[in-house]
């Protein structure tokens, strides 16, 4: 029975430590909405500020691939122009 007490406290100590890191992430997240909304009110376009911070995130070789993929991706749907050097005639 003394097994069953230890594991119900350590079970319990786990549920509060979850329930506290749980606080500490809805704080933080709060905090973060506050910055964008504080950059959002000194004109700051918020959708790309994400965007940088996402790509900050990556590293160098990662992101440069992104774009490769990217760039191709667009250029096959015309996105982008045809930088070939052939000029269609």
């Amino acid at each position: 029975m003394a097994d069953i007490g230890l594991a119900k406290d350590q079970l319990k100590s786990i549920i509060e430590r979850i329930e506290r890191l749980e606080e500490e992430k809805k704080a933080i997240s709060d905090d973060i909405k506050d910055v964008f909304g504080e950059a959002k009110a000194n004109g700051f376009d918020t959708k790309v500020l994400r965007q940088i911070v996402r790509l900050r995130k990556q590293d160098m070789a990662e992101r440069e691939e992104q774009e490769t993929i990217r760039d191709l991706y667009m250029h096959a749907l015309g996105m982008l122009p045809d930088t070939s050097g052939d000029e269609a005639e």
